[in-house]
């Protein structure tokens, strides 16, 4: 009898069940979809029962035609930061808080005072942003009174899905490394960020490593999944975290960028590192008693499908590339700031917005999807850059995302930022990670390190030309202008 591996990932916007053997093969994989409820302009919510439904659908069909007595461990990952508040039943109070919700701008200073700027980052390895978990506690507190005093519980949206399944309040390392609230090199929560914001740490899950085993599927859960009752399941990671073991990054040297919606460079380090300025995140890893660091650019992929809507609406990516090929490196002397929706790294500015900076009449279509692909690659060089000042070491990085599938970008980034580029041969990313780590926690490959090295199958990597580099790099000195002379304009703006 095969044994088999089931991952979990809970997404935003749909929930997926991948089913792997022991040898990394993805057998079958479901999903469902749902919706995301945006009561207030900058507010993003979602009822956790969306998430069960579409969990204990996609498992029963990846299941179909299985011996489920074969599934012999569960892994979960999911979207980072969301806040589940329970009452002393367990019972949901409140619609999820979402990672991408907006709302906690003044909790955030709220916290910062209270903690302390460089105090947060020492303890927490992170500054207060509003789409951490803490802040969202304490917007509870101010404006939900009523529903604040009724919390026992506070969960994140895949352990809320692992106690539906196990029963236990349970989390993993990496998980709630995104609270604001975990001492990132301890490995555990801080009580001094807790006692400074007044909550409880019995309202926290009891903390694991991602490949640990933190309960089993019950008997109810069973009846809703087709799983056996006793099955094992482990700790599992935060989506970043499960991507970085799906494409193979667990060791020293290894990283990924990903050009989705937003764009992320993410490295892996046997050490911990810090920014003490927290441009980047510095999180545990999947990996036990390992981290990673993360820089995010927040409109990366959405910052060409903004473009493509607007301005060439009948032109697909495929036509896109072409034309932007067909213009020099630097866009006939055209610049491209992708800060539609703030930014993140380097700048930590949510007043940030976009620009073309250079635009001529002789400019087209050409030239500005060219220079919105260089736009987002120079901001990417921005995270590759904070985390190479932090010590960080990079072999060749894999490239990922809806945006790696252009070869075209994918040489770009090799050129502008002068390092190898690959691609992994699977695109499952997250849950897969999910079910390697479950493979782990079950005694099937005896490291995580070991699972990536049998599982995570590469494609020859692209090597940067010199003379590329240096072209792109005498456009970026100018790139990293533009923030800073437009910084006040920015501001202004708000003001409006």
């Amino acid at each position: 009898m095969h044994n088999y591996y089931l991952g979990i990932d809970i997404g935003t916007t749909n929930t997926k069940a991948l089913l792997m053997d022991a040898t990394g093969a993805v057998v079958r994989t479901a999903s469902r979809e749902y919706a995301l409820s945006a009561p207030r302009n900058g507010w993003a919510e979602q009822d956790p029962q969306l998430w069960l439904d579409a969990a204990y659908a996609s498992i029963r069909e990846v299941l179909q035609g299985v011996d489920a007595e074969s599934v012999k461990c569960v892994g979960l990952t999911g979207q980072m930061h969301g806040l589940v508040a329970l009452d002393g039943a367990d019972n949901v109070l409140r619609p999820a808080i979402l990672w991408c919700d907006q709302r906690t701008a003044s909790e955030c200073a709220e916290i910062t005072e209270r903690v302390g700027a460089s105090r947060l980052i020492e303890l927490t390895a992170n500054p207060a942003l509003t789409g951490f978990t803490a802040p969202k506690i304490l917007w509870m507190r101010h404006n939900e009174p009523e529903l604040y005093a009724k919390i026992a519980k506070i969960m994140l949206p895949k352990d809320y899905v692992r106690y539906a399944l196990t029963g236990d309040h349970a989390s993993d390392l990496s998980d709630a490394s995104g609270t604001g609230l975990l001492n990132v090199a301890r490995r555990d929560w801080e009580p001094e960020v807790l006692q400074k914001l007044d909550i409880p740490r019995e309202w926290l899950a009891k903390l694991y490593e991602s490949p640990e085993i933190t309960g089993a599927i019950t008997a109810s859960a069973a009846e809703r999944t087709g799983l056996i009752a006793g099955t094992p399941v482990v700790a599992g990671a935060g989506d970043n975290a499960a991507a970085a073991i799906g494409t193979g990054v667990a060791s020293d040297g290894a990283a990924f960028v990903t050009i989705g919606s937003s764009g992320v460079v993410f490295a892996h380090t046997s050490a911990m590192r810090l920014d003490p300025h927290g441009r980047v995140h510095t999180f545990c890893a999947a990996v036990p008693h390992e981290w990673h660091v993360m820089g995010v650019t927040l409109a990366a992929g959405l910052s060409l499908k903004w473009f493509r809507d607007n301005f060439a609406p009948q032109t697909d990516y495929t036509t896109l590339d072409t034309l932007a090929e067909s213009v020099p490196v630097g866009a006939n002397r055209l610049i491209y700031a992708p800060y539609l929706n703030g930014e993140r790294t380097p700048h930590l500015d949510p007043a940030a917005r976009g620009a073309f900076v250079g635009l001529s009449s002789s400019h087209g279509v050409p030239e500005l999807a060219r220079a919105v692909m260089e736009g987002v690659t120079y901001s990417l060089r921005d995270c590759y850059a904070v985390i190479e000042g932090m010590g960080a070491r990079f072999d060749v990085i894999t490239a990922c995302g809806g945006g790696s599938v252009s070869a075209f970008w994918r040489a770009m980034l090799c050129d502008a930022l002068g390092v190898s580029v690959d691609t992994a041969q699977t695109s499952e990313g997250p849950a897969l990670g999910a079910a390697m780590l479950a493979a782990v926690g079950a005694g099937e490959y005896a490291t995580v390190a070991d699972a990536c090295d049998a599982i995570i199958k590469k494609n020859a990597a692209i090597e940067p030309n010199a003379a590329a580099h240096d072209a792109y790099s005498r456009v970026y000195e100018v790139y990293k202008t533009v923030y800073t002379a437009n910084r006040g304009i920015f501001a202004a703006l708000e003001t409006l």
